[in-house]
């Protein structure tokens, strides 16, 4: 697993770039001069306490809220595009609350999601066998672990440069946590991801770098395990305890291997 992120990279070129990123709401500033770097393989994790703009962060990367400042993919600007066109550019987006259309299938979901002239339908059906025997049923009556696994396989369908994944465990009861964790780490074999999480279990297993927000700004960047293992940054930036970052169960299909 690659665990170099940020300003601690080496001389490779980061799939993703952020300088001097701004972002508000209804003219409220929420995401202040943030810069950060995703690298080409890998996990990174954007950390930080509830409402300090992880979220924002990652709808100001691809335009869904008002911004200013550089967001390069690959080395090319992307800051001054539109949203749909910074996805078709390889950018896949799992939202928060996983906005699956609850009244079309599961497999009118994944269509829907289509973008790639020949979709990654192979993959999704090997990672996600249980959304296959689920094809015909209604996305709205599954349970929240299966609907974001429909969220996840809708961005995976698509041949992406990166991954933008906004509270993927968010609810889900920790079996379903474990099945998404395996999930994320083998997408990760495949195709960056810069993973926002609140489980720090999940953020051990998984990333190899972090990216730590307050207050809309970044105040820490390195390698994810040695923020984890420091008990006085954790408390400073996050307010728990070095208990909730503990290991848990390994990965069984990780990138964390």
């Amino acid at each position: 697993m690659n665990t170099a992120t940020g300003p601690a990279s080496g001389a490779a070129t980061p799939i993703l770039r952020v300088a001097g990123l701004s972002a508000r709401i209804a003219g409220q500033q929420v995401v202040e001069d943030v810069s950060f770097s995703v690298p080409a393989t890998g996990i990174t994790a954007l950390l930080g306490r509830n409402g300090v703009g992880k979220t924002s962060t990652i709808k100001a990367i691809i335009g869904l809220i008002d911004r200013s400042g550089v967001v390069e993919l690959g080395g090319e600007r992307i800051d001054k595009e539109a949203t749909y066109k910074i996805i078709k550019r390889g950018v896949g987006y799992v939202p928060e609350d996983r906005e699956v259309f609850s009244k079309l299938t599961v497999a009118e979901n994944l269509r829907l999601a289509e973008r790639d002239a020949a979709p990654r339908r192979q993959l999704v059906e090997e990672l996600f066998p249980d959304l296959l025997a689920r094809s015909g049923q209604m996305a709205g009556t599954l349970s929240g672990g299966q609907q974001q696994m429909v969220s996840l396989a809708r961005a995976l369908l698509n041949t992406n440069k990166v991954l933008l994944v906004d509270e993927p465990t968010k609810g889900l009861a920790p079996r379903i946590v474990g099945e998404v964790a395996e999930t994320l780490a083998e997408a990760a074999r495949t195709v960056p991801i810069l993973l926002v999480e609140q489980n720090l279990h999940v953020v051990r297993q998984l990333a190899g770098g972090a990216v730590v927000l307050s207050g809309g700004r970044v105040v820490h960047t390195g390698p994810a395990r040695d923020f984890l293992d420091d008990a006085a940054l954790i408390h400073r930036h996050l307010g728990v305890s070095t208990d909730a970052a503990a290991p848990g169960d390994p990965v069984r299909r990780g990138a964390a291997q």
